[in-house]
Order: C-alpha cells, then sequence, then structure tokens
C-alpha cells in the first residue's frame, strides 16, 4: 500500500495540535482537576486523560494520548485518500 506524502503530513499536524486537543478535553472537564488548569498543565492532563490515565495508574499518559489524536486524524486521512473517485489512486490500487 503507498501512503501519500499528503497523508504523512496530516498525521504530523495532527501530532503537533495533539497539546491544543489536550487542553480542549482538560478544559471541558476531563481528567483529574477537570477545567480548573491552563496552559502546559492542562495539556498534559488533557493528553494524559485521552491516553487512558498517567503511566503510574495503569494508563498509557501523556505519549498514548499523542499517539491517539495522531492515529486517529491520520488514519481518517488516509482512509479518506483509500475511498477517493481520484483515478490516480483507483489506476495504483488497481495495479497492486
Amino acid at each position: 500500500m503507498i501512503i501519500s506524502v499528503a497523508a504523512v503530513a496530516t498525521g504530523v499536524v495532527a501530532l503537533a495540535a495533539a497539546p491544543t486537543i489536550g487542553a480542549a478535553v482538560s478544559a471541558v472537564g476531563f481528567g483529574v482537576a477537570g477545567g480548573t488548569l491552563s496552559g502546559a498543565a492542562a495539556s498534559s492532563a488533557g493528553l494524559a486523560a485521552i491516553g487512558g490515565g498517567s503511566l503510574a495508574t495503569g494508563g498509557l499518559g501523556m505519549a498514548g494520548g499523542s499517539a491517539l489524536i495522531a492515529s486517529a486524524i491520520g488514519g481518517a486521512a488516509v482512509a479518506e485518500k483509500l475511498t477517493s473517485d481520484d483515478p490516480a489512486v483507483i489506476k495504483r490500487i488497481e495495479s497492486d
């Protein structure tokens, strides 16, 4: 399977956006201190919540939260490309 540069770039952007998404998750009340944190602390708490909790409690922590966000957004980009009606994509799939 060929993964396009656009799909890889989407995954990189998603990984870069993970702290912002983590802060938003924390701000709406997820995590230990739900809604009371700001800045880096909110990002950390939100990413840890997305990752299933801190490493100390058996979760995947901030790294797990970042990976889940990147894979979800990057995976959606790959799926969109694979379901495209673009003739170049169809030709590549048929030739594999």
